[in-house]
């Protein structure tokens, strides 16, 4: 009977050890991100693997990175209706939301107190939920005149500031002029303009993340 009860113990015991192996390498599971955008994080006219969320969690992961990024990108949002979606768009359990919106704003001309109130309004309800933001920042086209274009640039060094977020400057940067990089409409990424995009933001993301895994430890 003790023969029978001590095999039975050590069989169990080794049917623990990968169960355990498995909790040690993944603790809490992989980051959640959650990329709250219009279409230039939607994915505009390309496959889903090719959307900017989709392509940032792939470098994430050839980093070593264990994070998801879930695509909550809608075509044609403005700021005001991420505002009225932001609740539903970001679930509970998200760790960190890289906010994109504001493009659709410009290209409509509204007024930039408008865009600003409305972004503020976003970050501060995730700041309410304990959701830390990173906050992509857009800028208007020169076309705009230089008052407008001043006033709307400064909406997003000027939230950062005063909600002490991380700011990825421009989420267009490298790609802008380059119509190897665009759609035929010059104002959506392609596929190789979405890979610069995710490429260049990526060392910023990497940091935000750490930012997040330093605030899950205290």
């Amino acid at each position: 009977m003790f023969r029978r009860t001590a095999l039975f113990a050590a069989a169990l015991t080794l049917l623990m050890v990968p169960f355990m192996t498995a909790l040690q390498a993944a603790p809490g599971g992989p980051i959640k991100l959650v990329a709250l955008g219009d279409s230039l994080t939607a994915g505009y006219k390309l496959p889903a693997d090719a959307a900017f969320p989709t392509v940032l969690e792939r470098l994430l992961k050839a980093k070593g990175v264990d994070a998801t990024v879930a695509n909550a990108g809608v075509s044609g949002d403005t700021a005001t209706g991420g505002l009225d979606r932001v609740d539903w768009s970001v679930p509970d359990g998200t760790d960190g939301v890289i906010l994109e919106l504001g493009a659709n704003d410009m290209l409509r001309g509204t007024d930039p107190t408008v865009t600003e109130g409305a972004l503020s309004a976003i970050i501060a309800r995730l700041k309410a939920r304990g959701i830390p933001v990173l906050l992509a920042g857009m800028q208007a086209s020169p076309n705009l005149g230089p008052d407008y274009k001043a006033r709307f640039d400064a909406i997003y060094p000027t939230l950062a500031k005063r909600y002490d977020l991380m700011l990825y400057p421009f989420f267009l940067d490298g790609i802008i002029g380059d119509r190897a990089q665009h759609l035929d409409d010059m104002l959506h990424p392609n596929r190789q303009g979405v890979e610069t995009i995710a490429s260049r933001m990526l060392p910023t993301v990497e940091t935000f993340l750490g930012g997040l895994r330093q605030g899950a430890s205290r």
